[in-house]
This record gives C-alpha cells, structure tokens and sequence, in this order.
C-alpha cells in the first residue's frame, strides 16, 4: 500500500491466538477496526462524537487476505488510509506488518456507509462538509 497515511501500533495478546499461538484470523477484522477508529481519532474527531452529532458510519463489506502469521507478542502496525470516498460512503485499505522488520501478515478492505442514526444513507459532504473534509485527509490520491 503506497502513502501509508496512519499508523496504529497493538502487541499480539495471547487471547488472540489459537492452538498454535498464531493470530486467529478472525482477530484480523478486529485489528482494522481498531486502526480505523485511531485514524479518525487522529483527526481530532472521535466515532463516539461523530455518533453524538448524528453521523453513523456502518461497516457494509470487509474482506481480509492473509499472507503469514502473526504470532502472539509481536508488535504489529496497523496501516489504513482512505482508498476511495464519496458522498454516502468511504472505503478504507489495510496492511498488517510485523512493526520490527515489516514483514506483511495481512492486507484487506473494508466499505462503510455515512448514515443517520436511523441507519438512512446521507450525503456527508452536504450535511457536515466539516467532517467530509477531516476523511479527505486521509484520502490517498489515484495517479
């Protein structure tokens, strides 16, 4: 992934792992969820205040590739950024790499909807252009 735009570094928990203390790959999607929560803590704006203000952003589709084990106590980093972003909806793109030595254990999406509360789709840019504009920040431009 090009222009790695955060970074969210986690250690491996031992509940983490199965029988052969190799991340389950079920704790995968739980990694890119809680890089994508950082990322936008990072931008000074948390999902819980997003969630106050009205906006809602479900997760629509997730999909994880693996490539080698992550082990338990290794320190991974979390990459994401914004692949792609539109009026009703986001896509993020993940890697999981070995923090140390970057080896790469895991790459992945996931599509989210902006919605009200109600979970009815809105166009972000025109309810709160203000939160529009802090996930465009995190936008990695197409060449």
């Amino acid at each position: 992934m090009e222009n790695k735009i955060h970074e969210t570094r986690m250690r491996v928990k031992y509940y983490e792992t199965d029988a052969m203390a190799i991340v389950h790959h079920s704790n995968y999607i739980r990694f890119f969820e809680t890089a994508r929560t950082e990322m936008i803590r990072s931008l000074g704006y948390s999902y819980a205040e997003m969630e106050e203000s009205g906006i809602w952003i479900p997760v629509l589709s997730v999909s994880c590739n693996y490539k080698t084990p992550a082990v338990y106590d290794e320190e991974i980093s979390v990459f994401c950024s914004i692949k792609k972003l539109g009026p009703a909806s986001f896509e993020i793109e993940y890697e999981v790499r070995n923090t140390a030595d970057g080896t790469l254990h895991a790459t992945g999406t996931s599509k989210h909807g902006f919605t009200d509360k109600n979970l009815k789709p809105i166009a972000l840019k025109k309810v709160r252009p203000e939160i529009y504009d802090l996930f465009q920040k995190c936008l990695i431009c197409e060449k």
